[in-house]
């Protein structure tokens, strides 16, 4: 497996550390996780399941407007 080499500061290092124990992973698997995430987003599994489950009222079908209401258009 190809292998790359970073330089980062200190406060960055301990930062990054930090972030791999509290997954319980190696510092390069997590920043292998990181970069492969930042070049290919995905959500998660349960993502769309999120459609549909609010039940705030800011969230609803906008109401259908008449198409009368609409300006006449120009004709070239």
């Amino acid at each position: 497996m190809p292998q790359i080499s970073l330089y980062i500061d200190e406060k960055t290092l301990k930062k990054v550390k930090s972030a791999a124990t509290q997954q319980n992973l190696s510092i390069s698997k997590w920043v292998a996780e990181q970069i492969k995430a930042k070049i290919n987003p995905e959500y998660t599994a349960d993502f769309k399941n999120l459609f549909g489950s609010t039940k705030n009222s800011v969230f609803q079908d906008p109401v259908e407007l008449s198409s009368r209401m609409d300006f006449v258009r120009a004709k070239f």
